[in-house]
C-alpha cells in the first residue's frame, strides 16, 4: 500500500499526514506492508516532501520578504536541487496579521537559488506558491545579479509597487551559471501576469492587496514588462502572457526570463520523488490534502496523483478534512472513494485541533474496507 498524500494546511505535514495513515492501517492488519511518499504540488511544503525522499536539507541565512533574515531551507541530491520560493518569501514568512501587497521582495528566493548553485546544482526544480509577494520576480533577479533602475540610476524600491518606478534594466550581471543549469519552474496554477486573470487580479486580494492595489500592481507589472523589452527583446513581453507567468505573484515570469521549463508541480514533484516505481508496488493508493474541492482538480497534488495511478491501473482511495466534491467528480479524477476528517467529527474546529487522531481513525475505516 503507498500513502502518497499532500499537506493538510493548518493541521498537519504531508510527512505527518503519511505517519497518521500508517499507525491507523496497522492497527487494524498489523502486518500490513505500507510504503510512504509524501508530496508536494510545488508550494509550501515541497522541501520537506524531498527531504522526506531522501533529498539533504540545507539551511541559508536570506531576506524574507520584508528584508528581515530568516533562515529559509532547499534540498539537494546529486546535481538536483529543490527549492521552495515560499521557504524564503512564502506568506508563512511575514507578522501575523501583518500583509505588505505593494512592497513584499522575492529577493530571499533569489538568494536560494544562488545558495543551490554554490551547492553544486545542475538542475534546479523551483517550486513555487503561498507567496508573500506581487513583485514579478523582480527581486529574485535583483538577487541574482540584475538591476532595476529609476530615472536618476538608483535602485527602484522592492516589491512590485516600486516597478512604477522603474526607467531602465541591467541583466549583464546575472550569475553567468544560471546558462548551464536546467531550471525547472513546478507550480499548479498557469495563470499570465496580468490582466483579469494575471497574478494581481487573481492572488493579489489573498495578500492583503486593496482594489486600488490590485490596479496599481497591474499596471506597474505590465510597465515592468514594457522597460524589459527594451533589454531583454520581444520574449520579456511574451513571456508576461505564457502559462505560469503569474504563479507566486508573477515570480513564474521572473523565472522565464531566466530560461525555465514551466510543468505542473505536481507532475514536476512526482517524477523527482520517485513516485513510478513506488507505484509499481502498490496494490492501494492513498492521496489526500486538507480540502477536496474544484481547486483539487485544477493540478493540485491529489488529482495528480491519482492521474498516474489510474493510468497504471491502481485504485485510489483519498483522506481530507473536508470533502466538498460528489462522487462523480472524485470518479472522474480517479479516485474510487474519499474519506473526510468530517464523517468521524462533524466539528470542523474540532478536526483541525485533533486532526492526527481523527486522521487515525479515518485509516482505520480504510483498512477494515480495503484489507480484511
Amino acid at each position: 500500500m503507498l500513502i502518497a498524500a499532500d499537506k493538510f494546511k493548518g493541521s498537519l505535514t504531508a510527512v505527518e499526514v503519511a505517519e497518521r495513515v500508517t499507525a491507523g492501517l496497522k492497527r487494524v492488519v498489523p502486518g500490513l506492508d505500507v510504503e510512504a511518499l509524501p508530496v508536494a504540488d510545488g508550494g509550501d511544503g515541497t522541501v520537506a516532501a524531498a527531504v522526506a525522499a531522501g533529498f539533504e536539507r540545507h539551511e541559508r541565512e536570506v531576506a524574507g520578504p520584508l528584508g528581515q533574515e530568516v533562515t529559509a531551507a532547499f534540498a539537494l541530491r546529486g546535481d538536483t536541487a529543490v527549492v521552495e520560493m515560499a521557504e524564503a518569501s512564502g506568506l508563512q514568512r511575514l507578522p501575523r496579521g501583518v500583509f505588505a501587497p505593494l512592497t513584499a521582495s522575492t529577493y530571499g528566493s533569489g538568494e536560494l537559488l544562488r545558495a543551490a548553485l554554490d551547492a553544486g546544482a545542475r538542475t534546479i526544480v523551483f517550486g513555487v506558491g503561498g507567496s508573500a509577494t506581487t513583485d514579478g520576480g523582480a527581486g529574485m533577479l535583483s538577487a541574482l545579479g540584475a538591476r532595476f533602475l529609476d530615472e536618476d540610476g538608483e535602485p527602484v524600491p522592492p516589491g512590485g509597487g516600486g516597478l512604477a518606478d522603474l526607467a531602465r534594466v541591467d541583466l549583464s550581471g546575472l550569475d553567468p551559471r544560471l546558462s548551464g543549469i536546467d531550471l525547472v519552474l513546478a507550480s499548479d496554477v498557469d495563470n499570465p501576469l496580468t490582466g483579469p486573470k494575471g497574478a494581481p487580479a487573481v492572488y493579489g486580494p489573498q495578500k492583503g492587496a486593496s482594489p486600488d492595489d490590485v490596479a496599481a500592481l497591474d499596471e506597474a507589472l505590465s510597465h515592468f514588462t514594457k522597460v524589459l523589452e527594451a533589454e531583454a527583446g520581444p520574449r520579456a513581453v511574451e513571456y508576461a502572457a505564457a502559462p505560469g507567468a503569474g504563479a507566486a505573484g508573477g515570480i513564474g515570469y521572473g523565472a522565464l526570463l531566466l530560461g525555465a521549463r514551466f510543468r505542473p508541480g505536481i507532475e514536476v514533484m512526482l517524477d523527482v520523488l520517485g513516485f513510478a516505481p513506488a507505484l509499481e508496488r502498490a496494490s492501494l493508493v492513498i492521496t489526500g490534502e486538507g480540502s477536496l474541492d474544484e481547486q483539487t482538480l485544477h493540478g493540485k497534488a491529489p488529482a495528480g496523483v491519482a492521474a498516474a495511478a489510474r493510468a497504471a491501473d491502481k485504485e485510489v482511495v483519498a483522506v481530507c478534512g473536508r470533502l466538498a466534491l460528489p462522487p462523480q467528480a472524485l470518479g472522474r479524477a480517479g479516485i474510487r472513494r474519499a474519506y473526510p476528517l468530517t464523517e468521524v467529527e462533524p466539528d470542523v474546529v474540532k478536526c483541525i485541533a485533533d486532526a492526527g487522531p481523527i486522521l487515525e481513525r479515518v485509516a482505520e475505516q480504510i483498512a477494515r474496507d480495503f484489507c480484511c
